[in-house]
């Protein structure tokens, strides 16, 4: 579990297919500090393990899976990466609860200064979508970003300089993909309002009429 403030970013250093998946490698002085083997790590938002330590120097193992549904495949020699360690019980929660398992690869559409901000428009799937709110909370490859506007077939976020500067979310351009995660609470809202409908529309009727639906 993780809370999608990026303590760093780091550099991709190598990534090697193999039978099943993938080896990829990355540099980066805090994460490798503070990481042992086996600890879980959000690298552009995707939860991955450490299989391997030396100096500063990090490699996780990839799986098909993951090499398809996020935009890790997509990394090659001297990518940067945003990368969180998992929560501890000392861990400050500042942004929201992040799983590390993304919905869907997202593209960013537009990207519009706004004074010292940015404001990034982003395509997605329907089925992220579903779960998409005005000012609610979303991964965009592991950051904590809150929705602005929601649009038909994406969503709008504002970066602030300090977001922008620490994060790969600052130099991405038109065309370029970030890995998504909605909101975990809205999923489990929905998968008890799916369970339940058709055979019990007394709490969906009590919470339309309470305004919360």
């Amino acid at each position: 579990m993780f809370t999608g403030l990026i303590i760093e970013m780091g550099e991709i250093t190598s990534v090697k297919m193999r039978s099943g998946g993938a080896v990829l490698s990355l540099k980066a002085r805090e994460a490798a500090s503070a990481a042992k083997l086996g600890d879980s790590i959000s690298v552009n938002g995707v939860c991955l393990t450490v299989i391997e330590k030396n100096s500063d120097l990090l490699s996780f193992d990839l799986s098909d899976e993951t090499l398809r549904s996020t935009n890790l495949g997509r990394l090659k020699r001297g990518d940067r990466v945003n990368l969180e360690m998992s929560l501890s019980p000392d861990t400050k929660i500042g942004g929201h609860f992040v799983t590390g398992h993304v919905d869907a690869v997202g593209t960013i559409r537009s990207k519009v200064n706004i004074g010292d901000m940015l404001k990034i428009e982003i395509s997605a799937p329907a089925k992220v979508m579903n779960f998409i709110v005005e000012k609610g909370s979303v991964a965009v490859d592991g950051i904590s970003l809150t929705v602005v506007d929601v649009l038909n077939d994406g969503f709008t976020v504002v970066i602030i300089p300090h977001t922008a500067k620490l994060t790969t979310i600052g130099f991405k351009g038109t065309g370029d993909t970030v890995n998504i995660e909605t909101d975990i609470l809205g999923k489990y809202v929905a998968r008890f309002l799916n369970r339940d409908e058709g055979k019990d529309s007394g709490l969906m009727k009590a919470l339309t009429e309470g305004g919360y639906v």
